[in-house]
């Protein structure tokens, strides 16, 4: 497959590792994630639950909005659309917001997206990588440990949440973390849609994440 270097973005055989807070220490009795929002019932998932769900395998291209790409790391985890089977939508749910922790708030972080185009293989909560300089190997906690969302190529990265805690499903779409603090709604890496304002530039902000 070809690969397609979105505008403003240079490729790096390297993994970058950015973060906004602390890096959080997983303890498995006190970790689960949460299904939540405009569903019928709330679900609640211990750690063993999650990793019983069924895995997938898929290789991803990644777009950080501060430029760096990453074509073709391979990833196992569990497809967003696994957690999507466990939840009674209400009707007309298009959105969703992704929780991760964030200086020990476990809904500290988050991120907006709609809901669509995260039902293929490319839609992951990962535990595990490997590229073609690693063999398969856990994710690092610096990377988001225990589980880490890694969206499709169509979102910027800080799409995806590090340490991630939960799903709330929504009608309506809603800004998470960063969006908030003016970056874009939408993030498409191809239509370089990095912040909320076109004349906006990293100078506007004190920090930035994926």
């Amino acid at each position: 497959m070809e690969k397609v270097l979105p505008p403003g973005q240079f490729e790096t055989d390297k993994w970058p590792i950015l973060h906004e807070g602390d890096v959080y220490q997983f303890e498995e009795d006190k970790w689960n994630f949460r299904l939540f929002g405009d569903v019928k019932k709330e679900v609640t998932l211990s750690f063993a639950d999650v990793m019983n769900l069924p895995k997938t395998k898929s290789t991803v291209d990644m777009h950080c909005v501060t430029t760096w790409s990453k074509f073709g790391t391979s990833f196992e985890g569990i497809a967003f659309r696994e957690f999507l089977n466990l939840a009674q939508l209400e009707q007309d749910v298009k959105y969703v917001k992704l929780y991760g922790y964030l200086n020990g708030n476990r809904f500290g972080y988050s991120a907006n997206l709609p809901l669509e185009p995260l039902l293929g293989d490319d839609s992951l909560f990962v535990f595990r990588w490997k590229d073609q300089l690693h063999e398969w190997q856990d994710i690092t906690p610096k990377h988001g440990y225990p589980l880490r969302f890694i969206p499709p190529a169509s979102f910027y990265l800080w799409k995806g949440p590090k340490w991630a805690s939960g799903i709330e499903f929504m009608k309506e779409d809603e800004a998470g973390y960063w969006e908030e603090r003016g970056y874009s709604m939408t993030a498409n890496p191809f239509k370089e849609e990095r912040f909320a304002e076109p004349n906006f530039t990293f100078d506007d902000f004190e920090d930035y994440d994926d």
